[in-house]
């Protein structure tokens, strides 16, 4: 029961070229900063990594772009990477874009064991080309698939070593339902604590779904754009 390893290093083990990640967070608050810079480290390529967003040029799945890692992003929003739209536009990268919410319930279905679902959410645009479609209730519906990934690597706030996990404020966004939707699912946390020390009506994600955690250090927590109030 004891899913506890030293480092990120030692939790990406078995990650190959070409396979599947899917990587937590939004925008750049609850990604798993720890294991992107591993995965640079690790230099792995051709990967296909299911993301909310790309990252910023220098910082989060940007690390990966920049290195050419990524084969192919499947995503939501990736409006403040350069680099992700140089390669976008120059045929380097294969892009997907899904609609935000049918992204995240692609993942939860992945999770879940519901390989496909009905959704009005891209009806009549370019989302829906080629998928099957169908009525209910006098609406059009766009038939979407799961999504699974080889590995999941989320980042929580605290977890313990049963691989029980607590995400706070925002960075409860992608995280959860990726962290189900993986075959193998890596958790960093800021805080390792004993089992029992986490009450669980605070769990949101079951360590039955985690298969290897660590304690990640020196997290940045970069916002993407600050915006302030003028002073009054």
């Amino acid at each position: 029961m004891n899913k506890v390893v030293a480092n990120a290093d030692e939790a990406l083990q078995g990650i190959k070229d070409d396979m599947t990640l899917m990587v937590g967070g939004f925008g750049l608050c609850g990604i798993p900063e720890n294991s992107i810079a591993a995965l640079v480290r690790k230099g792995v390529k051709g990967l296909t990594c299911i993301s909310n967003n790309a990252g910023v040029d220098d910082f989060g799945l940007g690390l990966l772009l920049q290195t050419k890692q990524i084969r192919k992003m499947i995503s939501s929003y990736v409006g403040e990477n350069a680099e992700f739209e140089r390669q976008m536009l120059s045929g380097e990268l294969e892009v997907e874009l899904i609609p935000q919410g049918t992204l995240a319930e692609r993942c939860r279905a992945g999770g879940a064991g519901i390989p496909a679902f009905y959704t009005p959410a891209g009806y009549g645009t370019e989302v829906a080309e080629g998928k099957e479609t169908r009525e209910f209730h006098g609406k059009m519906y766009v038939l979407e698939q799961w999504l699974r990934a080889d590995f999941a690597l989320v980042k929580a706030w605290k977890g313990d070593r049963f691989g029980n996990l607590v995400f706070k404020a925002t960075a409860r966004n992608f995280n959860p339902m990726m962290a189900m939707a993986g075959k193998i699912t890596v958790a960093e946390v800021e805080e390792l604590v004993e089992p029992g020390e986490l009450h669980p009506d605070e769990i949101h994600t079951p360590g039955i779904f985690v298969q290897r955690i660590f304690q990640g250090t020196n997290y940045e927590k970069r916002i993407e754009q600050r915006t302030v109030r003028a002073r009054m």
